[in-house]
């Protein structure tokens, strides 16, 4: 083995190794926050590998208390993801990128937001009127982007400020 392959191969052990030592925290750390909120869960860290950075997300199940999990619009589990990604800083010294999913919430989030693009769409193609969608936070935003993008037809725009932003779809 010359010694470029042994350098990548050792730089790539120690890469998959610091992985696994940040799953394993934030693994650990989930655990005791839910154990601290007194809810019973099952939950586990996966990777997936961006051109950026690992993403870890952290899948939670539970039969009864997935709504207090979740909270008012998502933003209880927001708060837990934003709670996870600070003390992984704290331990680790950089920012880890933290997703957290409970009971498949976000895919289905994800659905009625772009079901809801569509809709908007057809409305604005319809009547030629310009159509608001409010009430959205900014992640919910940039998926409704995101969807309407792909039409050509169609431009969207962000209005407003704070928490009044809201979204207009409108034929071009």
């Amino acid at each position: 083995m010359d010694k470029e392959t042994e350098s990548g191969t050792i730089q790539t052990l120690k890469m998959t190794d610091k992985k696994f030592k940040i799953e394993e925290e934030i693994q650990e750390l989930t655990t005791q926050l839910l154990s601290l909120m007194g809810v019973v869960a099952k939950s586990f860290v996966e990777v997936t590998e961006t051109s950026e950075s690992p993403v870890y997300t952290v899948n939670i199940d539970t039969e009864e208390q997935a709504g207090l999990l979740i909270g008012n619009r998502g933003e209880t589990l927001t708060a837990i993801q934003s709670f996870l990604s600070i003390a992984m800083k704290q331990k680790t010294g950089e920012w880890v990128r933290v997703l957290v999913n409970i009971g498949d919430w976000r895919e289905k989030q994800e659905d009625y937001l772009k079901n809801l693009a569509t809709q908007a769409a057809d409305r604005a193609r319809e009547t030629g009127t310009p159509q608001p969608i409010y009430n959205l936070n900014s992640a919910q935003r940039r998926i409704i982007h995101m969807e309407l993008s792909k039409m050509e037809d169609l431009v969207t725009k962000s209005e407003g400020e704070g928490f009044e932003r809201y979204i207009v779809v409108k034929v071009k």
